[in-house]
């Protein structure tokens, strides 16, 4: 579990080291135990009046495409100064007018012992063509769950972090 205070100074390292031309709002960063996060919003695309819905988006696809490239070496560069400092991978995404976009990032595997009634559900969801795999369905399950409990889990989250800080200023065990 990540402290309030590493979380804090994960935060403060990448709002000190990002440009400022990419800081027109407070960046999004998410930190785990494998991976660092970093979200940036940048400005929504110019629409004329009349811009379909389609074009309104390939217009937001194509202003992510460009921002992609053009940073590229800028990230790297950044993101391994972090993956030294912290000890963990950073991804990249951006945020244009609502519509977000992970670059690359990575994905964990997660070994988890299931009963047969578990098992029964992820293949229902196999065999009904939602996932490709039992992993697949355990993710979908999994990205469910987060989407229609994110206000509890943050409370929860906030909850572990607090014991967390209190654990690291108590005696070594």
């Amino acid at each position: 579990m990540i402290t309030n205070e590493a979380l804090e100074r994960v935060r403060g390292w990448f709002h000190g080291r990002l440009p400022s031309d990419w800081q027109a709002e407070s960046p999004e960063i998410t930190v785990d135990r494998e991976e660092i996060t970093v979200v940036l919003t940048l400005p929504d695309v110019d629409l004329a009046e009349g811009v379909s819905d389609g074009e309104a988006a390939e217009r937001r696809a194509g202003r992510t495409k460009a921002f992609r490239e053009e940073t590229r070496d800028t990230r790297i560069s950044i993101a391994r100064e972090a993956e030294h400092r912290f000890d963990r991978k950073v991804s990249w995404g951006v945020t244009v007018g609502g519509r977000s976009e992970l670059f690359a990032h990575i994905a964990v595997p997660v070994m988890t012992r299931l009963r047969q009634p578990q098992r029964q559900v992820l293949d229902t969801l196999v065999d009904a063509g939602v996932a490709r795999s039992r992993a697949d369905a355990l993710a979908w399950c999994v990205r469910l769950v987060g989407q229609h409990s994110d206000e509890w889990l943050a409370e929860l989250r906030e909850a572990m972090a607090q014991v967390a800080d209190v654990r690291s200023k108590g005696p070594a065990a």
